[in-house]
């Protein structure tokens, strides 16, 4: 290997599916993350389906946030404009530093794939005590759409020319 190659350094990620009416037998889009991040070298943490409720999103966001074995966050699901989705507002109170670049850039690609209702995603991602998190909608596209173009580099240590893992180390400066 050249001193220019970097090694993989597989992440623990948990996953978060936010839903009022999905179970583990109906969820798509939880399923098509955890099998992405599985075949690019990543492990899940935990996985978890969860009432769109900004309250018990931010219990169990809380509880991973504090957990030193998890790198990453990725909840699917309630970042529409509908009075029960509120991701967005429970994740922004719990983060030290928000990504905005993520949000633009995944409704630019969504644009792309569905043309003016990408305004109506409210994608959001930023960093909560050293863990990366990562809001996304609820389709399975979406999320496929999310891990594939964006994510997926990010937290690749071989993605040039910088990457959300090289930096991971230095989160908890002050």
């Amino acid at each position: 290997m050249s001193n220019n190659e970097r090694l993989f350094i597989s992440l623990n990620i948990a996953i978060m599916v936010v839903s009022d009416s999905r179970t583990e037998k109906t969820d798509t889009s939880g399923k098509a993350l955890l099998e992405r991040l599985k075949e690019a070298g990543h492990q899940c943490a935990e996985k978890t389906i969860i009432a769109d409720d900004i309250y018990l999103i931010r219990a169990k966001l809380s509880a991973w946030i504090a957990d030193p074995n998890i790198n990453a966050i990725i909840t699917t699901g309630g970042t529409g404009v509908t009075g029960r989705d509120g991701t967005p507002e429970a994740v922004q109170p719990l983060l030290d530093k928000e990504l905005n670049g993520f949000g633009e850039v995944f409704r630019t690609l969504s644009y792309d794939e569905i043309g003016t209702s990408s305004i109506q995603s409210r994608a959001i991602a930023g960093v909560a005590n050293g863990h990366y998190i990562f809001c996304v909608p609820g389709s399975s596209g979406a999320c496929k759409t999310a891990w594939d173009k964006l994510i997926s580099a990010q937290l690749d240590h071989r993605t040039r020319p910088c990457n959300l893992v090289e930096v991971m180390p230095r989160l908890l400066e002050k």
